[in-house]
Formats: C-alpha cells, structure tokens, sequence
C-alpha cells in the first residue's frame, strides 16, 4: 500500500512539474475556494459554466452527436480511402517546437509604493478619461442645442469624471445591481462615498455620457461610439505592459449575470436579461489569466471588419481567431481551443505562422473538413476508460480518447508519441496522450480563473450596447491590473485581495482622503 501511494504521488509531482508557471497564478484573486491545496490542474467536473473545460461528457453522450457519426461521420469529414490519399496514417511519428525563449510577465517593473490607481492607469490613462469629459461635455452641448437647454447642467471635470467611473465599479465590489442604490436607504446603500457626489449629479452624467459624441464619415458601424477607446484597450493589453507565456486560450470568458440573481429570477426575466447584442471573444495567458487580446463581434449589424456579415459559425469562429492572434506569428505559441474554433484547416493555416494549436473537437460543432471519418465514428466494441487511438497527418494529430465518453483532439502542438496522465480524487489515474493532459490542466486553470472573475462583473446595466461592452472591457482591465499588481513589488507591501483592490480602486478614484480598503 505505501508503495503504491508513492508511485501515485511521484506521477502527480510529475505531473504538477510539467506545469509549475500555473502555481504562480492559482490563487490569483486571493481568495481560494476549498479545494485550493488540492491538485488544481486536472478537475474534469462538470461544475464550471464554461464551455471548454470539463472532460465528463464526451461525444457519444451528447445529445444528436451519435446520429450524425452513424450517418457517415459528420460534413466535411473524409472517406477511409480518401484519408489515405490525403496523407493520414496510422503511423506516429515525434514532433518537436522550436524553443520558446521569452519570458512572461510584466513588462515594466512598477514601484512598491505604486497604488491601485497606478495600475488600472495603464490601461486607461489619464488622456482617455480626459476624453471621456470632452466627448461628454460636446454630447450634452448638442443635445441641449436640439431638445432644449438642460438648467441643471454644468460640464464635467476631471475629478468628476473619475468619481462617476468609480461609482459605477462600485458594482463590482457591492455586487449591487443598481448604481443608484449608492444613494437611497437600503442594502445597498453606500453613506461613505455617497458624499461626494449628489445622486442628481451623478444622473446628469450618466445622460449624457459618451466616448465618441458625433458619428464620423469614416466609421458608421455599430461600435463606433467605442472603437477608439477598445483601440487603445487593445494595444494597452499587448506587449506594452505584459508577456504572456507560451501557453494561451481563444474562448469566450464568463461573462453572464450575478448568480444570486439568475437563480431568484423568473425564467422571462432570465430570457431578457441574456439577449445581448454582441459576444466577447478572447486571447487568454493560461499561466496568469490575463486577457491579451478581446474581440467583440455584434449578433446584428456591422462591425468594423465585416464579420457581421458571416452566418456560418465555424467560419465565423475561424476568422475570429485569426483577429485574435494575429500579433502571434513567429512566437511559437501555442493555442488552445474549444470545439467552436478547432478545425484542420485553421490549424494548418496557424501553423505556417509558427502558432501551434491542441483542441478539443466536436462532431457537432466543429469544423471537420479534411478529418477521417474512421475517427469520428464511435467504435461497436467497448472502450477502456484511457484507450486511445491516434492518426496523423503530417505534425497534425486527431486523437480519439475514451474517459466515460469518447473525446477527440486535435493538435499540431504535441508529440502523438508522449504519455500524459489525468489525475482524478475519485477515479485515481487515467492515462492518456499528452495533448489531453496539457488541454486538461491549462483549461481547467482558465475555468477556475473565469469562475473567480465573474465574481468582480460590473453589475451596472445599461440599455445600449456600446455602454454595456465599455463597462465589460473595464472590468477586464481592473482584473488585468490586479495580476500585474500581484506580480509587482506593491503587493508584498499590501497584499490586497481582489475585492480589497476594487474597494481601493473606487476610492481612489472618487479621491477619499482615507484610501484604506474595508476589512
């Protein structure tokens, strides 16, 4: 018995070791749920909202997944004799990247006496909220020229400015639904920061606010209102102010409603609440959760790329990867993808670039153009919980894997020819081929992270579209500054959590002489 509990954590040290950059980053909010001090990388639950991590169900358990396998294999997919022709093998062969040399991390070394306001400027600096008060101030100057004069109107200031972006993250840590609460007599209600602003003021902004007052000749799509600011989000979280590592993730975060509410709520009030105009895609650091890249496709109208135009999602999805790496090639990075994304011909297409790709793959979802229908068909005979089977076309492997489920991958970034292990409380080792275990931990680490990150959602919400992607973008970058603050000097000083960096946030920016977070 001893010798066996020895084996089985020597392969978990093993295991762990082939992914120490996540420890770095675990409990990145400071606030570790209860199963912090156990193995963080191989939670294959179906708890998270996510739609890419959990490796419970596989396809053959999914609803319409099986009908379309025994019909052929699903569109796009290839005969046996066809596979042959194109280059697909039983045979393995190793692959190997070329090194990754760059470290990730901070790109500037911020001082320890640097505040919360310090790193939340690096992604909108002084000079964007300057012109959040210009365009705001010439907005309402035109409005009162159209509909008539506004007698309790006063332009904005900088402070002020300030003030009204700290009321609304006020949300965040209150997780109150309603910014107006700050000032009225319930729960919510916030005596300490309702001083310095009337709610009568506060309302006079909120009317008139604007990133971009008047549309330009040059740009009529439905984000204009935004672009500038999302432009300048864009290059803030590149390499100006963080590396990521080599490992990075394409999805759409977690980005639904305060969970205490969607459980209380009606299921008409549910539906209402979830009709949003637009999806949020984005470039993710699986080492540390910082977001690197976003990309916001609107469900209706143009956007600025002509993606709107698309109503096939698989191309769709495809061309929204391409938007989200393209400031990758040459790195050797590797991507990891979810089912909606991963397909033969972006992979081959990544590579050529010198991105590398592992993803999980569905019949029902994915592109399968090009894959052996061999592959994508259930087998008759019972399957071992860990067998699998690989096929190979040049670097790019398909692997069908067996956990309760049948599972298949596709990948250009794993040798076919490695052995991984999925570690589970329960069920005790499961072996599998590497691209499996890497797609597990990394992915499992970003669903941890979006869980944690829901969390600290601005709760305000508005009725227009480009109003309610603004607060989402700067709930990113509050987020995106509390992980350079985490990996700075500054935290040694104060060690914030999370919520202690939000609570400080608003406060510094609504400039309270008593900065100090509440304990």
């Amino acid at each position: 018995m001893a010798e066996c509990g020895m084996k089985a954590l020597s392969v978990l040290e093993a295991a762990r070791s082939r992914y120490e950059s996540l420890q770095i980053s675990d409990d990145v909010f400071g606030e570790s749920g209860d199963d912090s001090s156990d193995n963080p990388f191989y939670s294959t639950s179906g708890d998270s909202n996510s739609d890419n991590c959990g490796l419970e169900t596989g396809d053959d358990q999914r609803a319409g997944e099986t009908g379309n396998c025994q019909n052929g294999g699903p569109p796009g997919s290839v005969s046996k004799t066809q596979a042959e022709e194109d280059g697909w093998s039983d045979t393995l062969q190793d692959i190997t990247l070329a090194p990754y040399n760059e470290t990730y991390g901070p790109t500037q070394r911020m001082p320890a006496t640097a505040t919360c306001m310090d790193f939340f400027q690096l992604f909108v600096p002084d000079n964007a909220i300057q012109n959040m008060l210009t365009q705001t101030n010439m907005y309402a100057k035109k409005y009162q020229e159209r509909f008539g004069s506004d007698e309790g109107w006063q332009n904005v200031t900088v402070a002020e400015m300030k003030a009204f972006l700290g009321f609304v993250t006020s949300t965040s840590v209150h997780r109150c639904e309603s910014v107006l609460s700050i000032w009225s007599s319930g729960f919510f209600s916030n005596r300490s920061i309702a001083l310095k602003m009337s709610q009568a003021r506060f309302e006079k902004i909120l009317k008139y606010f604007h990133i971009v007052a008047f549309r330009s000749s040059h740009g009529s799509h439905g984000l204009y209102k935004i672009q500038p600011f999302l432009d300048s989000l864009q290059q803030s979280f590149g390499c100006s102010t963080f590396r990521p590592s080599q490992t990075q993730v394409l999805h759409e975060p977690l980005i639904d409603e305060d969970p205490v509410f969607i459980t209380t709520c009606t299921e008409r009030e549910l539906r209402k609440r979830r009709k949003r105009k637009f999806s949020l895609w984005v470039r993710q650091c699986t080492s540390t959760g910082f977001i690197c890249q976003i990309y916001v496709h609107l469900k209706e109208g143009q956007g600025p790329d002509g993606l709107a135009t698309l109503k096939n999602k698989p191309q769709l999805h495809s061309m929204v990867a391409k938007q989200l790496c393209q400031n990758l090639s040459g790195r050797n990075s590797i991507i990891f993808t979810g089912p909606s994304i991963t397909s033969l011909n972006l992979y081959q297409e990544f590579e050529k670039q010198d991105i590398y790709c592992c993803g999980l793959l569905s019949t029902k979802k994915s592109d399968c153009t090009g894959l052996p229908q061999s592959m994508l068909v259930n087998p008759e005979s019972p399957q071992q919980r860990g067998q699998s089977r690989t096929m190979m076309r040049g670097n790019t492997s398909l692997i069908s894997w067996y956990n309760k489920g049948h599972f298949r991958f596709l990948t250009n970034a794993y040798s076919p020819t490695k052995e991984g292990m999925i570690i589970k409380r329960k069920s005790g080792e499961i072996p599998c081929p590497l691209a499996v275990e890497a797609f597990a931990a990394h992915l499992s680490y970003i669903c941890k992270y979006d869980d944690k990150y829901s969390k600290y959602f601005i709760f305000h919400k508005p009725n227009k579209t480009w109003q309610q992607v603004f607060w989402l973008t700067i709930s990113i970058a509050i987020n995106n500054a509390y992980i350079l603050y985490k990996m700075s000097d500054a935290y040694h000083v104060k060690c914030y959590s999370r919520a202690q960096f939000g609570e400080r946030l608003v406060r510094e920016l609504l400039d309270l002489d008593d900065c100090s977070p509440t304990q």
